[in-house]
This record gives C-alpha cells, sequence and structure tokens, in this order.
C-alpha cells in the first residue's frame, strides 16, 4: 500500500506527490511486485478525527506514468463513487498509461462518513455492486452492455477505444452475497486485514470455497490475495491484526500466507518508509529462499 493519507506520512504529514513517487519508486526498485491505492474522501476510521487523504485514481494514473514493472491496483474502488461507465473508461485508460499493468480493484464500501457527507446512498450496497460488475466486468472484455436495474442502467454501452487486453478484476470482501459475487465476475479476491494466520482467516476462506462451488467456478481460476499490516518492531508492537516481529518471522509468516493458498500479500506497512520496504524486500527473499 502506498502512503496517501495524512497518518501515512511522516510525522503524520499528509505526504506530496514527491513522497508518494519516491516510496513508489523504491519499493519498485527492491523488487516489490505491486503497488496499491486505497480509495476515501477521507483518510480517517469512524470515530476518528477527519484527515486529508489523495484521490485514488488520480495518484493510480500518475503511478502507472512513474512507475515501469510493479502492478499497480486500488485496495479498494468504492462502487458508490463513480458510474460504472466512467470507472470503466477510467481503468481503461490508466492500464493503457501503465503499459498494462493495473488490476481493478472494486468493493461495496463501508465508510459512513464519506456516504453521509458527500450524499451517496447507503442502502444494499452489496446489490449495488452486484449491479456495477455486471457494466463493468463486460465493458472491460470490450462487449456492448445493455443492462437495466434497479440502481444502474446502459444501453448501447460500449467502451472506445476498446481494452487492450483482459484487464483483471479484483472484489474485496467476505460475507455469503459479496463471495458469490466473487466467484460470478472476479479474477482475484482480497480479504482483509491480518497479523499472523488465523480462525478468522480460514472461516473465510472455507467460505470462499463454498461460494465457489455453489457457482460452478473452478477454484483454481481465482487469484486470492490478502491484506497484512506490518510493524516495524522498533516502532510498534504486534496487536490484534498486525503482524510485528523480526525479518526472519516476517518471511515465516509470508510462507505460511502461501501455503494457504494466497498469491499475493498486499502490505500496510507501519512506517511508511524506505527503510520498511527494505525490511519487507528481505522478508520476501528469505521466504523464497533466496
Amino acid at each position: 500500500m502506498v502512503p496517501v493519507a495524512r497518518s501515512d506520512g511522516a510525522g503524520h504529514v499528509l505526504p506530496t506527490w514527491e513522497d508518494i513517487r519516491a516510496f513508489a519508486e523504491h519499493a519498485e526498485t527492491v523488487g516489490l511486485d505491486s503497488l496499491w491505492v486505497s480509495d476515501h474522501f477521507f483518510g480517517s476510521f469512524p470515530g476518528a478525527p477527519l484527515e486529508g487523504v489523495h484521490e485514488a485514481w488520480t495518484i493510480t494514473s500518475a503511478l502507472a506514468a512513474a512507475t515501469s514493472r510493479v502492478e499497480i491496483g486500488q485496495l479498494v474502488s468504492c462502487a458508490s463513487y463513480r458510474h460504472p461507465g466512467l470507472l470503466a473508461k477510467m481503468a481503461v485508460t490508466a492500464d493503457d498509461i501503465s503499459g498494462g499493468r493495473l488490476v481493478l480493484g472494486l468493493g461495496a464500501g463501508w465508510h459512513d462518513t464519506e456516504y453521509e457527507a458527500f450524499g451517496f446512498p447507503k442502502d444494499h450496497r452489496v446489490s449495488r455492486l452486484d449491479e456495477y460488475l455486471r457494466i463493468v466486468v463486460p465493458l472491460l472484455r470490450g462487449e456492448t452492455v445493455n443492462f437495466e436495474g434497479r440502481y444502474n442502467r446502459a444501453v448501447d454501452a460500449v467502451l472506445l477505444p476498446a481494452p487492450q487486453r483482459r484487464l483483471p478484476v479484483l472484489v474485496a470482501g467476505n460475507g455469503p452475497q459479496l463471495l458469490r459475487l466473487v466467484a460470478r465476475h472476479a479474477d482475484a479476491w482480497n480479504t482483509a486485514w491480518f497479523g499472523r494466520p488465523d480462525e478468522r482467516l480460514r472461516t473465510r476462506l472455507a467460505a470462499l470455497e463454498e461460494a465457489l462451488e455453489a457457482e460452478g467456478r473452478d477454484a483454481a481460476t481465482l487469484r486470492r490475495t490478502v491484506g497484512l499490516a506490518v510493524i516495524d518492531p522498533a516502532h510498534g508492537e504486534e496487536e490484534e491484526n498486525a503482524f510485528s516481529g523480526s525479518v526472519g518471522e516476517l518471511a515465516e509468516m509470508l510462507r505460511r500466507f502461501e501455503e494457504l493458498g494466497f498469491a499475493d500479500a498486499i502490505v500496510v506497512l507501519e512506517p511508511m518508509t524506505a527503510g520498511s520496504l527494505d525490511r519487507l524486500a528481505e522478508a520476501i527473499a528469505l521466504s523464497r529462499g533466496s
């Protein structure tokens, strides 16, 4: 995850674009595989004071131009915040800027403060995501879409220029209804946030397998990603749903997630610094036996 909010920055100062670019370039230099951007109007969690945060898709496009190798995705774009046709158009353009490195991350949304501040509807968020995916996914496959739903409609909608490749769609979240959407529409799935693997994670994996089976989806065709919170021991102790340990312990933890079937660990680092990136890169190398 790249730093985009005030609490992500050094000294809890909102990171500038120069800060974000330097972080991304260092991540690419040390060999990390992907960069991810959160999508919010405010950078704070419920109950905390509001704080500044940069707009996700502006940063996504800037990262696409500033890097050359890493995948770039969102964890995740909120389906409520942008029209499905507009988001599909944005994704294809950003993918073109990146040279074919974009992963479109989508979710139903959850941050009520943002919904209330800007007048977005809070009802039936998973059902709204269902309709959203029925428009966005076929558009990204180069299809002409006709759809009449309760919340969205499309009439002979098509993306021009057409997508240059099959742009992967990641859907994040949990719960039976949302996992059925993952099984029907997604190329990848994310569940978050975790420290060490726990019973909560195993329960979510079992629920995913049930959804895949119910939809007749080959489990091998779905990329699994997991969101991890990793604290540098010099900056804090281990917390619930956040890991703090040595580089060797972090490497072992990454191996455990891989054994559970995860292809990617999407990591929130504390602090978000070049030193933390170096620790993570060292742990990845150890986990791969190199």
